[in-house]
């Protein structure tokens, strides 16, 4: 066991730097700082909190919700601190709120992929449990982003996430001048043929994480690139941060007749308006 000097404050996390009451229930979790403007601005309002390394923290409201977003920088390791801290401070739900390859033919830039699960190969959550146990998103979230999509009509498509440590040889993409690790070659197609629709590189440690701690998460990326057709553009992402900000308003309601029924997990014999 580590003492106390593990953690040198008291009221504030460490590397997010938010104290409890400085973050809603639910937080979007961005990659990108700059990612941060293009969620808020479907918000109804929007304060920073925090501003620390690659972590920015925002909360506000979105159609009367409590919401916050803190972006995560770019791979596991840090996506993984912030769900640790955030988690510290009384945040129950997560959603990243993302980009990512897709490695299915007839999914098209700019469309969304709502992940229901992860296949690890990031590193990071093998540091918490065995490399057998599943990155499985939860399904009340899984149910919000969809409903969510399909009120805004933005075509989407559900499945499994490859998160990799690597955006260039971890993807088999090719190296500086060439180099090509051992394997790059079939993994694209290995994951295609499993039917794993996009790669990106924090969703399966966020979903493992969760599941670990007993919290609820998922994952909403907008499909930047196709890996099978070679289209590349960035769009979408707008799609996604409006998506997974009304999926934290339908969590609310989902939530709130939970209660009124008098059950812990939601399901098909409960409705929203």
């Amino acid at each position: 066991m580590t003492g106390d000097s593990e953690d040198p404050n008291d009221e504030v996390q460490y590397h997010v730097e938010v104290g409890e009451g400085d973050v809603a229930d639910a937080v979007l979790l961005p990659g990108n700082p700059e990612r941060i403007e293009k969620i808020t601005r479907f918000w109804n309002d929007a304060e920073e909190v925090a501003r620390n390394r690659e972590y920015r923290t925002v909360t506000g409201d979105y159609e009367g919700t409590p919401i916050s977003v803190t972006s995560t920088g770019i791979g596991s390791p840090s996506a993984a601190i912030a769900v640790e801290e955030l988690a510290r401070v009384g945040v129950d739900t997560f959603l990243r709120v993302g980009s990512c390859g897709a490695i299915q033919p007839e999914m098209d830039v700019g469309d969304l992929v709502i992940t229901t699960g992860g296949v690890r190969q990031e590193g990071t959550s093998d540091e918490y449990v065995r490399e057998d146990y599943p990155a499985v998103a939860d399904y009340e979230v899984v149910s919000a982003l969809v409903a969510a999509a399909e009120r805004l009509d933005y075509d989407y498509h559900t499945g499994l996430t490859m998160s990799a440590d690597s955006f260039y040889a971890g993807q088999g993409r090719p190296g500086f001048e060439g180099f090509e690790a051992a394997g790059s070659d079939d993994l694209v197609d290995e994951l295609k043929r499993a039917n794993v629709k996009n790669i990106e590189m924090e969703a399966s440690a966020i979903l493992t994480l969760a599941n670990v701690y007993g919290l609820r998460a998922g994952a909403v990326c907008s499909v930047y690139a196709n890996r099978e057709t070679g289209e590349f553009r960035t769009e979408g992402e707008n799609r996604a941060a409006e998506t997974a900000s009304l999926a934290v308003k339908l969590l609310a309601e989902m939530d709130e007749r939970k209660a009124e029924a008098g059950v812990d997990r939601w399901h098909p014999g409960l409705q929203l308006e």
